[in-house]
């Protein structure tokens, strides 16, 4: 792995601290299905357990976000009895079952070895199976594990693909390091062009020393 540039291991840094100390956005969600629905009526209305009745009995069904909002409720013991080894069972369940927030959510907690025995591989195992769905927060997450070798081979060509991904999603520490991928020619063709754009993509998101590395660019190209 080549030495990065300060800025560029500034902002890395930044997104693996994002990552090890991400949430796993356990937070109870709605959706179409009726028991469903009558559970989030119920949680909105602070009937804990009315809500955990009707999510257990859709989630029994096979209903995957029933499931993932049963997995919150006992794994957070959201106004009833926390019960975390079957809040996993469930969240497994839904993640299985291919729940992106689901697959995401079970990636960091195996990341950071909350609730369940550290695995950086199985980790990213599910955070590219989130990111195949779309995302984005997996889509960082698997890239950066690329990027690193960490929990997966080093593989620059991958990390860019999936740093793309995240970036055409409006992702500005992804659009960052996408840019200096370009720049340097890591893992896709040197590409001063592509470069430039997603230097200004995430200088318009607030990144400061992208505004100046796509300075640096245009001051080069204009030579």
């Amino acid at each position: 792995m080549r030495s990065l540039p300060a800025a560029l291991a500034i902002v890395l840094a930044a997104l693996i601290a994002c990552i090890t100390g991400a949430s796993a956005q356990l937070q109870v969600v709605p959706d179409d299905d009726p028991d469903l629905a009558r559970g989030w009526a119920a949680y909105q209305a602070r009937d804990a357990h009315g809500a955990l009745a009707h999510f257990r009995k859709a989630a029994q069904r096979n209903e995957r976000v029933a499931q993932f909002n049963l997995a919150v409720m006992l794994i957070g013991g959201d106004g009833v009895a926390a019960d975390p080894a079957q809040g996993l069972v469930w969240l497994r369940r839904a993640a299985d079952n291919g729940l992106a927030r689901a697959q995401y959510s079970l990636g960091v907690l195996l990341e950071q070895g909350r609730l369940l025995p550290r695995s950086l591989s199985e980790a990213t195992a599910w955070y590219e199976k989130a990111a195949n769905q779309g995302w984005r927060d997996a889509q960082l997450s698997v890239a950066t594990q690329y990027y690193l070798g960490r929990g997966a081979p080093l593989d620059y060509a991958a990390a860019a693909y999936w740093y793309e991904r995240a970036a055409e999603q409006g992702d500005t520490g992804a659009a960052y390091i996408l840019a200096s991928m370009y720049e340097h020619g890591d893992g896709v063709p040197r590409d001063h062009g592509s470069a430039l754009r997603w230097y200004v993509e995430a200088s318009a998101s607030g990144e400061p020393a992208a505004r100046i590395k796509a300075e640096e660019l245009r001051a080069r190209q204009g030579r």
